[in-house]
């Protein structure tokens, strides 16, 4: 399923969440949680929405291992006597600056959501979020993964959703647990529907679970996918209209 629809969908269902959740309310900060989180699975892919926000440094990390290099070369030539250390420091700065150069951009985003992912990791560490750093662990080891293996099975969901109650407990946000896990759990389903489907268990069984409705990037796949999010919609709309609306009629 498209990343676009994959959002509809999340968005829907952080709405939905609010509609049959007595303790909640409806919340725009939690709608948009459940958003992002349902494109947290494709992480794995490196043309998924998110995986292109997170991977907005992958230019940044192609020129730092290329100018590494070059800065390594120039304090080498200044400030080392010729000889083996010298030598070596040299072949290092060429191996860095190769590196830089040769890295195409799949390369480059994953690397940069390495980046990204460990600078999360590090800063849980420091503020004492554990939230942060497994949320970062997860941006850091995801790119790194086949697509629609772990990243799109319940225990990444569990995962998830744990981050998500960590987080409330940190943070004092209510509903962070449900909107999270909600979200994420939406974007397996959805996929569920495709040819494809889903190997929720993996490892325990390579078996994929599916429904075999949408064939991904197809036309017919394409407006099937936005009658299914119209669908939702509207009935996620009548559910809040039956916990929300009498309040707002006169009288």
């Amino acid at each position: 399923m498209r990343g676009s629809s994959h959002l509809a969908i999340g968005l829907i269902t952080g709405a939905g969440i609010a509609a049959v959740a007595p303790d909640l309310k409806l919340s725009l900060p939690g709608i948009a949680l459940a958003g992002f989180s349902s494109l947290a699975p494709d992480l794995d892919h490196p043309g998924s929405r998110l995986s292109k926000r997170l991977g907005f440094a992958q230019n940044f990390v192609r020129w730092a291992f290329a100018g590494a290099g070059v800065l390594l070369a120039v304090f080498a030539h200044f400030n080392l006597a010729p000889g083996p250390n010298q030598r070596v420091a040299f072949t290092a700065a060429l191996s860095m600056f190769l590196i830089g150069m040769a890295m195409q951009n799949q390369s480059a985003r994953k690397l940069a959501l390495l980046f990204t992912g460990v600078a999360s990791v590090l800063a849980g560490l420091y503020w004492q979020f554990l939230w942060l750093s497994l949320l970062g662990a997860f941006v850091a080891t995801a790119p790194f993964t086949s697509h629609r293996t772990w990243t799109h099975t319940i225990w990444a969901a569990a995962l998830w959703t744990y981050i998500g109650y960590l987080a409330n407990k940190d943070l004092g946000w209510h509903g962070v647990a449900a909107y999270a896990g909600g979200g994420y759990m939406s974007h397996l389903l959805a996929d569920t529907l495709t040819k494809s489907g889903i190997r929720y268990v993996l490892p325990l069984s390579d078996k994929a679970l599916k429904i075999p409705l949408i064939s991904t990037g197809s036309a017919s796949g394409n407006v099937l996918e936005v009658v299914i999010c119209v669908g939702y919609g509207l009935v996620v709309a009548l559910l809040l209209w039956q916990r929300f609306g009498p309040a707002l009629l006169p009288g």
